[in-house]
């Protein structure tokens, strides 16, 4: 098959290097990819929203299967666009339409589906600006800490956990009146805030039926011990201890089953990856949001996990023959820990040289905001750089193969997070 894949982050460089795993995959391209991509396969200097330039490619490189990373050509209706035309209305993709995107395009929408079909999940209310002095006596009878979400896409950002009333009613007002977050927090979700452990469930889905992935923990604030500004994933560890085989059922019966059951009963076209974050509460799961592809992070921790043929995978997804398909999971432990260019997720200075080692035993280096120079010179490129998964069948063995790896790696103003996985394996002791 000749394979197309859409995006530039870590989560598309190791679905590059799980589909190259395959005997089914003849040819990868990768747009528009980024440097550690274009070691592997063949970058396509695209845009992911450039949907005619993508239409043209399709039909130039007679594309087979086109798989989809990020949430934005999803949510902008990349899916419907291809259908649309007569020369791709069959082809198989992996992703799902805009209206299945809503899920994550929308935070008032996902939250409403959820009511709908009895999958638990925070109480909420929605507010736009014409409604801001509902919304600021709402926030005075609610208890403390308090969610606001801004109902559109914010890059991972949109969320905040206001621990004061005056910092809610302040942070409501930017959102809403001052476009904190542009055109994205035009609508805020105003949420209880649930305690417990997080964790994302994957699930892939035809439509119809579904398979659930690895599970993982990932880690978004910038600090150690969950401190600073929320990020778009500083790590993640897979599998989680806390997420047993009598929480799983939980899972599957009480949230997979009717988020799946609401798709096919709303008649959503949906052949996609949903990636449910839930929170653990008292061993009772609740979704805190869902999003339409895989996380990132967690994609580099739960892919090396996935030991049936990927390629299997993702055509059944697009093809709508999922339920044929075995998947293998293996027992063993992948841990991901991301760098990040200092002063993430803030402003940062790019295009410093980067210095990888030669050999990462137990280990493998996934490539996100990274380039090559005009002295064809590995820099740095984006905020968060390079995810490096540890493998090994107990966590601290996985732990230290993705530590060690990280050791061997500079450039200027690095950082990183060194707990990554140190509070599971404080509860498996």
């Amino acid at each position: 098959m000749n394979i197309l894949l859409l995006g530039s982050g870590g989560r598309e460089h190791a679905f590059a290097w799980k589909i190259l795993q395959s005997p089914e995959c003849s040819r990868l391209f990768v747009a528009p990819g980024n440097a550690g991509t274009a070691e592997i396969a063949q970058n396509v200097a695209l845009s992911v929203t450039d949907f005619q330039g993508i239409h043209q490619f399709i039909l130039s490189e007679s594309i087979d299967l086109v798989v989809v990373g990020p949430e934005e050509p999803l949510v902008k209706g990349l899916v419907d666009f291809l259908q649309s035309k007569p020369e791709t209305a069959t082809l198989p993709i992996v992703g799902p339409s805009k209206l299945g995107a809503t899920l994550e395009g929308s935070k008032d929408f996902s939250k409403r589906f959820m009511q709908r079909n009895g999958v638990p999940t925070a109480a909420y209310e929605t507010f736009t600006a014409d409604q801001i002095e509902a919304g600021l006596a709402y926030l005075e009878k609610q208890s403390l800490p308090i969610v606001l979400k801004a109902d559109g896409l914010a890059a991972g950002k949109g969320v905040l956990i206001c621990e004061t009333l005056e910092e809610a009613k302040s942070s409501l007002k930017e959102m809403l009146l001052e476009a904190k977050f542009g055109d994205a927090s035009s609508k805020v979700v105003v949420e209880e805030f649930l305690t417990g452990i997080e964790l994302s469930v994957f699930v892939a889905t035809d439509g119809k039926s579904y398979k659930i992935l690895p599970e993982a923990k990932d880690y978004k604030r910038i600090g150690e011990g969950d401190t600073g500004l929320n990020t778009g994933g500083m790590g993640a560890v897979s599998p989680v201890i806390f997420a047993d085989a009598a929480f799983m059922q939980k899972v599957e019966e009480r949230i997979v089953k009717p988020t799946i059951a609401g798709l096919e009963k709303e008649e959503i076209d949906y052949k996609g990856f949903v990636f449910i974050g839930l929170m653990n509460k008292n061993g009772n799961p609740y979704v805190i949001e869902y999003n339409v592809r895989m996380g990132d992070p967690e994609t580099e921790a739960v892919l090396p996990r996935i030991e049936s043929d990927f390629v299997g995978l993702l055509k059944g997804i697009a093809t709508g023959t999922l339920s044929d398909y075995e998947l293998e999971i293996s027992p063993n432990y992948s841990t991901t820990v991301v760098m990040v260019s200092g002063g993430y997720p803030g402003s940062y200075d790019k295009g410093f040289p980067i210095s990888l080692p030669d050999k990462t035993p137990g280990s493998v280096i996934f490539h996100a905001g990274t380039a090559h120079n005009a002295e064809r010179k590995l820099v740095n490129q984006g905020g968060r750089v390079l995810a490096i998964t540890g493998f090994g069948s107990e966590l601290k063995e996985a732990l230290d193969h993705a530590f060690a790896t990280v050791q061997k790696i500079s450039w200027e103003k690095a950082y990183y997070r060194r707990d990554i996985g140190q509070d599971i394996l404080k509860l498996m002791k």
